[in-house]
């Protein structure tokens, strides 16, 4: 007989890095290493040999720590579960159905004080004889749902050798005939590879990846197309959540101009042109793509297996490489595909298997009502047996697979459109709604004037009117002579000073209302001027904002500050939550801003200084566009903290001359610099960008190898871009990285050659205060006034990375007014030629001579 045992999923675990392990009698197999969960899903399938119904099938969860030893990982018992074939075959059908099993606590180990959690199983026996005509499959029944494993959930009793259990009635018949099909689809296959079967502690392991290929008992009826296939399994996938990214990371993250379900078409349809254009780059051979087939089980979903002879490379001769390729979710509009890999005749490769995941989601909507697709490919390694060679292999596959998913994506980028930033964010769709949201001035001014001290003062006016006209005053008594008429009683004399008094407010109100709508000035709806780097900030509203009126509120606005440049808002009166729905346009910028600082003032007249309500400061190389597209900011401050100040921003970074903006950037660079600066291929800007995490707009610009110097000195390589300096050193994979500003350095100190130094000059980085304080880890010291201070030797060439680092530094630190003036004394000597550099040493000596530590 054969005992079928299927690992679902597991919860409750109370510890991550977890598989399971299967004992019935002699014959053993285990399940892949899930990670960083406490609930894992493994869907997992295992076959047995079963000679006697005394037996027991012993299901133990284990903890997977790489940790804990050089040679050999720790093996941690978490829980531990035994059930009698014997129960198994008294069962209906001999298929116990899928049900949780509470884990028996192990009596030592590190794990006898938690709770270990349950287990979801689902077993099932047979014969060779067993007639499983009744097992055929119901496609339309077929699909499970996580909410169905509490209806069937159990309690177990463990004593030693002795298992009580109960287990419910299904409440619906659909469980049954799901179960029923398990069975007869894994009989069916099994006793097809009857005859192929082991009797040793593989033989489990072996039929476990037959399953994988071979119970897609089914090709596609030759009236089904890949289309309908897909079609088909709408009705199914709809309730099916994404998957998460692989762990071992992304191998690609990009939007296309193509639908998602086109997308899909376009990677995996059979015959994919694409596919045979991409092994032509590659150098692929001998492809074979298998048909995609039904597969049975725990799911209902397309499967396929591709055989290829990858490329020769310097270190690996030309290997057989097998792909199975399955669909885990496809709703028309979200589809998953995981890729499993094996390449036996690599070096260690019948330890490993490598994962992909393909997601392929529905991107924004275009302005012109286009589709788009977000396409994510992430990866990891999946090994089956222990090895000491472990880190070695997920280097090289790491480094394989990123050069070929770097022509995957080169030729993608041929084939289809990519959206840039300025598209994925829907920019002007986005800015136009906010322009038709302006209130009018009336508007405004009605809001702000029906208030109780402005009606109260107008009734009152107009009662002291209606009484003039109706008294008669020609009476004259006491002091009053012709033509001044004094208050005939204290009563009089009262309600006239509160008159004066209602008067004043009115009056103080209507001025405050004229001087703040006058403050709106220009910057509201004006367009950017010039090429180059264009900020926009849209500013919608502010919340919780702080208020130091009597009244509870206040008159907010708010100033934008960016490469030197202000932008200003209007004032918004007598609120805390204001609405402003405006737009500010920064001109164009030679040099991409590095940060956008905003200070929140309450309005008290163009002739009184303004008091603060926050602040705030936004890194655009900490954020992507996407993000900065629709972002919610925290106020800092005492008086922004206590209320829990925010504001939401929209902002948008363009550069609206592309490449020639960078040529022109770098051109002007090596004036400053005293040498050539070449712009760097994509592929180069493309690794710098994701080595430091920095948005796709950010270039590097060079690079130098030195030594780090804390108290061990780390050899590693100094990266120089348009807005950072960065450092990034990889020791016997510890890791040593770091950026940090330009804005943020105070001063640049060169050292003379000291045996400290081992004969080479020293580049000591000084930060201004409180700043890079997210790097301190790369800092040699800190002074007394908690500056940071970075210690650069061992330049291959000193003179060149110093004059490079100097000349970008100023430039980035150098005010508006002075580089105006550098370009004006330029002007006035273009008889002789003369450096820029020369300029900006004259200009700011006495800056450096006062910032000298």
């Amino acid at each position: 007989m054969r005992l079928y045992v299927y690992v679902l999923q597991a919860k409750d675990l109370g510890v991550e890095d977890i598989y399971v392990k299967l004992q019935v009698g002699k014959f053993k197999s285990k399940t892949r290493t899930l990670r960083n969960t406490l609930n894992p899903i493994w869907n997992e399938e295992f076959v047995f040999r079963v000679h006697d119904v005394g037996e027991q099938v012993v299901v133990s969860v284990f903890h997977h720590d790489d940790d804990s030893g050089f040679f050999n990982a720790s093996k941690d018992l978490v829980g531990r579960v035994r059930i009698p074939v014997w129960l198994i075959a008294d069962e209906d059908n001999q298929t116990l159905p899928p049900t949780w099993l509470s884990l028996e606590k192990p009596k030592t180990g590190r794990f006898i004080n938690k709770d270990c959690g349950k287990i979801l199983l689902t077993i099932s026996l047979h014969g060779k004889g067993h007639d499983n005509s009744a097992s055929h499959l119901l496609y339309a029944q077929s699909d499970i749902h996580h909410e169905d494993y509490k209806e069937l959930e159990s309690t177990c009793k463990l004593s030693h050798d002795i298992f009580s259990f109960k287990a419910p009635c299904l409440k619906i018949t659909e469980g049954k005939h799901l179960v029923k099909a398990i069975a007869g689809r894994l009989e069916k296959l099994f006793n097809k590879n009857e005859e192929t079967s082991r009797t040793d502690d593989s033989s489990s392991e072996l039929s476990t990846a037959l399953s994988d290929h071979e119970d897609s008992l089914e090709g596609l009826p030759s009236s089904c197309s890949f289309e309908e296939a897909i079609k088909l399994m709408q009705s199914k996938h709809n309730q099916h959540e994404m998957p998460e990214n692989l762990e071992g990371g992304i191998l690609l993250d990009r939007m296309y101009a193509l639908s998602s379900y086109d997308l899909n078409k376009f990677l995996f349809a059979p015959n994919s042109q694409f596919r045979k254009d991409l092994a032509e780059l590659q150098g692929t051979t001998e492809v074979q793509e298998g048909p995609w087939t039904w597969k049975s089980g725990y799911d209902f979903c397309l499967t396929r297996v591709v055989t290829y002879t990858k490329a020769a490379t310097k270190l690996v001769k030309a290997v057989k490489a097998t792909e199975e390729q399955t669909y885990i979710k496809a709703n028309g509009q979200e589809f998953a595909i995981l890729i499993s890999a094996s390449t036996p005749e690599v070096p260690y490769g019948s330890t490993f298997k490598i994962e992909l995941l393909y997601k392929i989601m529905p991107g924004p909507e275009l302005s012109a009502g286009e589709e788009s697709s977000h396409l994510i490919i992430s990866w990891r390694i999946n090994f089956q047996q222990s090895t000491m060679m472990r880190s070695m292999i997920e280097g090289g596959v790491k480094q394989g697979l990123k050069e070929s998913f770097d022509q995957f994506a080169s030729l993608l980028a041929q084939k289809l459109k990519i959206l840039d930033s300025m598209e994925l964010s829907d920019r002007d769709h986005m800015l136009s709604t906010l322009q038709t949201e302006q209130q009018s001035d009336w508007e405004l001014a009605t809001e702000y004037f029906w208030n109780f001290t402005v009606v109260f003062t107008i009734f009152m006016v107009s009662f002291f009117i209606v009484h003039l006209i109706l008294c008669d005053s020609s009476k004259v008594q006491g002091l009053e002579i012709d033509g001044l008429d004094l208050p005939d009683s204290f009563g009089e004399l009262i309600t006239g000073g509160i008159l004066i008094i209602l008067l004043q407010r009115a009056y103080n109100m209507v001025s405050h209302f004229i001087q703040a709508r006058l403050q709106r000035g220009s910057d509201h709806g004006v367009k950017a001027q010039g090429d180059g780097w264009v900020l926009t900030v849209a500013l919608i509203e502010g919340v919780n904002l702080a208020s130091l009126d009597s009244t509870g509120f206040s008159d907010p606005y708010v100033v934008f500050t960016s490469n030197g440049k202000t932008r200003t808002s209007c004032v918004k009166l007598q609120t805390r939550d204001p609405q402003w729905n405006e737009i500010l346009e920064f001109d164009a910028m030679e040099e991409p801003p590095s940060v956008l600082d905003i200070e929140v003032f309450d309005f008290d007249g163009p002739f009184d200084q303004a008091t603060s309500l926050g602040h705030a400061e936004i890194n655009f190389l900490k954020h992507t566009s996407t993000e900065l597209a629709d972002l919610w900011v925290s106020l800092e401050g005492k008086l922004a903290q206590s209320s829990q100040s925010k504001l939401h921003l929209r902002i948008f970074l363009d550069n609206n001359k592309g490449v020639e903006a960078i040529k022109e950037y770098l051109t002007k660079m090596e004036k400053e610099v005293g040498k050539q600066l070449n712009l760097r291929s994509p592929h180069k800007n493309s690794t710098f960008q994701k080595l430091f995490g920095l948005p796709p707009e950010e270039f590097l610009i060079s690079d130098f190898t030195c030594y780090l110097k804390r108290k061990l000195p780390v050899q590693g390589r100094l990266f120089l871009s348009a807005r950072i300096v960065g450092f990034y050193a990889n020791l016997f994979g510890h890791k040593t990285k770091f950026f940090f500003l330009w804005e943020d350095i105070e001063y640049i100190q060169v050292l003379p050659p000291s045996l400290a130094s081992l004969g080479s000059p020293s580049l000591v980085i000084i930060l201004r205060k409180d700043r890079g304080l997210d790097v301190r880890h790369g800092a040699k010291s800190q002074d007394e006034e908690g500056r940071l201070r970075f210690y650069f030797q061992s330049f291959v060439s000193f003179n060149v990375a110093s004059r490079t680092i100097m000349a970008l530094w100023r430039t980035r630190t150098l005010t508006l007014d002075q580089k105006a003036q550098i370009a004006e004394e330029q002007q006035d000597q273009e008889e002789r030629p003369i450096t820029l550099e020369e300029h900006l040493g004259t200009h700011i000596a006495h800056i450096l001579l006062e910032v000298r530590p």
